[in-house]
């Protein structure tokens, strides 16, 4: 589906975060948000917040690649360029309530900021 409320919620949480307002992003993320992503689980908006300001820092570019939603769940695929690592594509499918994101499964590619650790 392609205008759905979460899908909506998706998009303007990913613009948000991608223009560098991390306080605008997250107007869109519940306070109760869970998290899995790489590292672990996050709980709360505060850890939350503090697993996205440093990304968001170094973070110089974005594309979406895709996006998908129905009422409540929504799909976000994208590719992100950094200071360090031109290329670090990732995707997180969002659980919304009430125009808020409460739960989020983040996956993205750590090989390449690994790469860029080791040169």
């Amino acid at each position: 589906m392609t205008d759905t409320p979460a899908l909506r919620t998706a998009l303007a949480y990913f613009e948000a975060w991608t223009g560098h307002d991390l306080d605008g992003a997250m107007t869109y993320v519940a306070e109760d948000i869970v998290c899995d992503a790489p590292a672990g689980r996050l709980e709360g908006a505060e850890a939350y917040r503090a697993f996205m300001a440093p990304f968001v820092r170094i973070l110089t570019g974005s594309r979406l690649i895709a996006a998908f939603g129905d009422e409540d769940t929504a799909v976000i695929m994208y590719d992100t360029e950094t200071v360090p690592v031109k290329s670090a594509p990732g995707a997180e499918c969002l659980t919304v309530v009430d125009g808020r994101i409460v739960r989020s499964r983040f996956v993205f590619d750590r090989v390449p900021f690994e790469a860029a650790r080791r040169a």
